[in-house]
């Protein structure tokens, strides 16, 4: 289906859709792009419900849904028997239940901006908190999302290297001899991208005398992941 076509079927099923899952919804758009899922290659992310604004409890939630036809288009070249119009439905009434849930939570809320708002130190390369990724969405074990960046916290750490999954794909990435750790890499390299950055968080290795030490100050640096054969 072209993106024209996707969009015109948004707006009719729109209209079958109760005023009350719309209260609060600012936009219902389209978007061409393809978000991959971080671990299944053969999942991609439809759409997702992206809170905005509110105060007090939450009730007041504003919130912005967005549908990506390139995650459609690219399902539907997996499924011939891919029904556009009935995963079009399941995905905008599931974005919508999304929304009253976060309305309900005001918790998570909270938990979520204060991710963005330390997502956003990190980008500016200001101090920020090595475990905020973990008050975003959990996508799968050990992988979360904090606005349109994905943080995917790597396995087999050792010397100056790191090893993690991508839309079902193993990479390593190497790191600097002398980085401090934790230490978030953002990489370049993947075969299917997101529309942010995927971010490959670096742990330090647990002690017990962490109780008594200040939260370590995280490493930030970019790197090219290779993909890891056979």
């Amino acid at each position: 289906m072209r993106l024209d076509d996707f969009r015109s079927l948004v707006e009719r099923l729109l209209k079958e859709v109760p005023s009350s899952y719309l209260d609060g919804v600012v936009a219902v758009e389209v978007s061409p792009k393809t978000v991959p899922h971080p671990v299944r290659a053969d999942i991609y992310t439809l759409g997702e419900c992206v809170p905005l604004e509110w105060s007090g409890s939450g009730a007041d939630l504003q919130s912005r849904v967005v549908l990506y036809h390139g995650s459609f288009a690219a399902l539907a070249r997996f499924a011939p028997e891919f029904e556009w119009r009935h995963e079009t439905w399941e995905t905008l009434s599931h974005e919508l239940r999304h929304h009253l849930e976060w309305r309900a939570n005001v918790d998570a809320l909270e938990a979520y901006d204060w991710a963005a708002e330390q997502n956003f130190a990190r980008q500016e390369g200001d101090a920020f908190d090595p475990a905020f990724y973990r008050s975003g969405e959990e996508l799968a074990p050990g992988v979360y999302k904090v606005e349109d960046d994905v943080f995917v916290e790597g396995g087999g750490a050792s010397g100056e290297g790191a090893t993690f999954v991508w839309h079902g794909t193993s990479y390593r990435v190497a790191l600097p001899h002398d980085v401090k750790r934790p230490v978030f890499v953002t990489v370049d390299g993947l075969a299917e991208p997101p529309p942010g950055e995927v971010v490959v968080v670096v742990r330090r290795k647990p002690s017990v005398w962490d109780v008594w030490r200040t939260v370590p100050t995280p490493s930030a640096v970019r790197a090219t992941a290779e993909a890891i054969r056979g």
